[in-house]
C-alpha cells in the first residue's frame, strides 16, 4: 500500500482497531453492558431499534439544518459587518465574544419558557452555539485584507465596496468553509444538548430515554448516529471546499 493510500484510508485503518480492541476489552474483562455495551451490542441494539433510532435521528438531522442554515446567514451578516469596519470590529467583536463565552446550554431553559418544549428551542440552540466561528472566520477574512494591495486597487479606481466584495469576500471563502466545518459540529451538539431537556423527539430525547431504561447499547447508538451525521456534513463541506476553493489548496495538493 503506498503512502498516499495509507493516508486516505487511515481513519478507517484506526477506527477498526479502536472497534476490535473495545470489543476485546469489554468481553475479555467481562464489563456489564448496563455500565459500558461492547460494539457487538450496541451493533445489536442498532439493528433491533433501527426504526426508533432512524425517526429520532430524523428529527435530529432537519432541526440542525434549520438552525446552522440561520446561523450561516447571520453568521456572514455580521461577519461582514465587522470585518468591513474597523469601528464595527472594535466595537462588536469584543461582545460577541462575551455572549459566545456564555454557556449555551443555559439558554435551554429560558426557550423553554418563551418558546415551549419542541422544534423552537433546538433550533435556536443549534443556531447560537454554531452561528459565531461563521462570524469570525469571515471578520477575520475581510479584515486581514493587505493594506498594500487594497491600497493598489485604490489607485486603480476600486471603491471600497469593490474591493469588499470581488477581492474581500474570495479571499474569505477558505476561512468560511474552515468556520462551516467547525460549527455544522457544534449545531448538532446544541440540537442534542436541548433535545434531552426540552424534547420528545430527537436523539437527545432518546440518550436520556434509554439511560432511564438501562438500555446503555441503545445510548451509545445515538451517539453514533450524531457522530456519524457529523462526519458526514463536515466531509461533504470539505469536498465542496476542494471544489470551489482549490485555488488556495496548491501547497497541499502538490503535496
Amino acid at each position: 500500500m503506498s503512502s498516499k493510500s495509507f493516508e486516505r484510508w487511515s481513519p478507517l485503518i484506526l477506527l477498526t482497531v479502536i472497534v476490535v480492541l473495545w470489543e476485546l476489552l469489554t468481553t475479555g474483562l467481562g464489563v456489564s453492558e448496563f455500565i459500558f455495551p461492547s460494539p457487538s451490542r450496541i451493533l445489536s441494539q442498532t439493528i433491533d431499534f433501527r426504526d426508533v433510532i432512524l425517526g429520532h435521528a430524523w428529527r435530529t438531522y432537519w432541526v440542525t439544518m434549520v438552525g446552522f442554515g440561520i446561523a450561516i446567514v447571520v453568521g456572514v451578516m455580521l461577519g461582514f459587518l465587522i470585518g468591513s469596519s474597523r469601528l464595527a470590529y472594535s466595537a462588536v467583536y469584543p461582545l460577541m465574544t462575551a455572549f459566545n463565552a456564555l454557556p449555551k446550554a443555559a439558554f435551554v431553559p429560558i426557550l423553554v419558557v418563551w418558546l415551549g418544549i419542541g422544534v423552537g428551542p433546538a433550533v435556536l440552540t443549534a443556531f447560537l452555539i454554531s452561528f459565531f466561528p461563521i462570524m469570525v472566520n469571515i471578520a477575520t477574512g475581510l479584515a486581514t485584507l493587505e493594506p498594500e494591495l487594497e491600497d493598489v486597487l485604490r489607485v486603480l479606481g476600486a471603491k471600497r465596496w469593490d474591493v469588499l466584495i470581488k477581492v474581500g469576500l474570495p479571499r474569505s471563502m477558505p476561512y468560511f468553509y474552515g468556520s462551516l466545518k467547525v460549527a455544522i459540529t457544534l449545531a448538532f451538539v446544541g440540537t442534542t444538548v436541548s433535545e434531552m431537556t426540552a424534547s420528545n423527539e430527537g436523539i437527545g430525547y432518546l440518550l436520556i430515554s434509554a439511560g432511564s431504561s438501562m438500555q446503555m447499547g441503545l445510548a451509545f447508538s445515538g451517539l453514533l448516529v450524531v457522530g456519524a451525521m457529523a462526519m458526514a456534513m463536515y466531509e461533504l463541506f470539505s469536498l465542496v471546499e476542494k471544489r470551489t476553493t482549490g485555488w488556495a489548496h496548491r501547497g497541499s495538493q502538490n503535496h
